[in-house]
């Protein structure tokens, strides 16, 4: 339960920062960051860096400015990206890569959105003049349906871009869940791209800011392009002072989250009109179905909302997707399922 007395399952994106985050902010040391004169900023970015295992990063306002960063440094208008057919640059940004980059994207079904090498290497462009060239390739881990990508598969997609001359970007939004699950440095995963995002205001309770991490030249074009985005910003010491808190505090608690969300699981199975998808239960997710009348399962948001409870409404394809993370412990969990219970 949360400050304010909600059970907030929409997403990790609500986790609220510690009482030491507060602390930092308020006595963090500041400077203009455009000028470079940011010491916590600095830091945050050195061992940001260091942690993802890259030359450089820079710390932005967002996941969707980072990944939009990656798309930028390793494409020219006109180019085309490969990508999957849920990936979050595709779904979830506005557009962004044609917007910003000018890029077309394609898109590949893959089976349980886990990427297909035989259909990635078939997308790939022939030296055809008709046809936009393809120069990246973007992934996600963990992936935004609640599994993670093996390793071996992160390793034969780059192996594969290597092989053709282009570049992988990684949209690790919920890397450490992902690395958690894998029980992995997260310097094992970054390893197979070439750039990277990942999310600190999500299950790491930052209250605002992503990393993007890549070679110290492409960085150094990035932090170009993040100005050019209106991303350039001042005394971003309040900010990074939390965030730096986050990437090197709230991985290790991870794995809490992923037991609550078993138990989630464990307790929505039962209930009779719900089925949990059990295959997709690798992180901090549940996803499920719910067996019940129309009318009800649109108004449940709002029937559970009465109880400060909350949750996101159906999704388009029948799921309903409930997210632990730090201010969720176990009897929130039995109570918002006993309420549930109580509805359907």
């Amino acid at each position: 339960m949360n400050e304010r007395g909600f059970i907030d399952f929409r997403s990790d994106t609500v986790s609220q920062p510690t009482a030491e985050m507060r602390r930092a902010m308020f006595e963090a040391e500041v400077g203009d960051d455009v000028y470079g004169d940011d010491p916590l900023t600095n830091e945050l970015e050195r061992v940001a860096a260091e942690i993802l295992g890259k030359e450089a990063a820079l710390f932005v306002p967002s996941g969707t400015m980072a990944n939009q960063l990656g798309v930028l440094v390793h494409t020219q208008r006109g180019q085309e990206i490969i990508l999957g057919s849920s990936a979050h640059i595709f779904v979830h940004e506005v557009g962004g890569a044609a917007v910003l980059s000018g890029v077309s994207m394609k898109t590949l079904d893959f089976a349980g959105d886990l990427p297909e090498l035989s259909k990635i290497e078939a997308a790939i462009r022939a030296d055809d003049i008709h046809e936009p060239e393809t120069s990246l390739i973007c992934l996600e881990n963990a992936l935004s349906n609640g599994r993670v990508v093996p390793l071996s598969i992160m390793q034969e997609v780059y192996e594969l871009a290597k092989s053709r001359h282009l570049s992988v970007h990684l949209d690790g939004a919920r890397l450490f869940n992902a690395a958690s699950f894998l029980d992995l440095d997260v310097k094992e995963i970054t390893q197979y791209a070439d750039t990277v995002n990942v999310c600190l205001s999500k299950g790491l309770c930052a209250p605002v800011g992503s990393i993007f991490a890549g070679p110290a030249a492409l960085v150094k074009r990035a932090r170009k392009w993040r100005k050019l985005l209106g991303g350039g910003m001042r005394q971003t010491g309040i900010l990074a002072a939390p965030a730096l808190l986050a990437l090197l505090e709230m991985p290790g608690r991870l794995p809490e989250d992923h037991a609550n969300a078993a138990y989630l699981a464990d307790k929505l199975d039962g209930i009779d009109a719900v089925s949990v998808l059990t295959e997709r239960r690798d992180i901090n997710m549940v996803f499920f179905r719910i067996d019940g009348e129309a009318e009800l399962l649109k108004r449940l948001p709002e029937l559970l909302a009465a109880d400060k409870i909350l949750i996101n409404g159906q999704e388009s394809n029948g799921e309903w997707r409930w997210v632990t993370h730090r201010d969720i412990d176990r009897s929130d969990i039995d109570l918002a399922v006993k309420k549930l219970s109580e509805l359907v």
